[in-house]
């Protein structure tokens, strides 16, 4: 990530990077459900254990995934704090937009009753 950054500008960009692909979505999707073991999150991906681990290390440098570890089991469990902040930012932006957008529409409309 780009040093210049804020913390919530750095979450943003890790979780808008981490969910850009559909693997990990769908990690994410699965993990709705409540914490698993990575090879069950794994059984449905025509891929390697290897390369889901992969993916799943991608959401957890994002934070969106938190890894427990009993024994030789790797379980995960989804973290909504990161998601949370996202979503709070698109709010923002829709907010703004909106509000720009229906001044810009007030304009219009003032000038064509001029």
């Amino acid at each position: 990530m780009v040093e210049y950054l804020n913390k919530d500008e750095q979450i943003l960009d890790g979780v808008l990077s981490a969910l850009a692909d559909p693997t990990r979505r769908a990690i994410m999707s699965a993990l709705g459900g409540g914490e698993k073991r990575i090879s069950d999150i794994a059984a449905p991906f025509d891929m390697s254990l290897n390369a889901v681990s992969k993916h799943v290390k991608t959401l957890e440098r994002a934070g969106l995934v938190r890894r427990r570890r009993e024994g030789r089991e790797h379980f995960l469990r989804a973290n909504p704090a990161p998601i949370e902040k996202t979503a709070d930012w698109f709010d923002a932006q829709r907010r703004f937009w909106n509000a720009r957008l229906d001044r810009l529409e007030s304009l219009m409309m003032e000038e064509d009753h001029e």
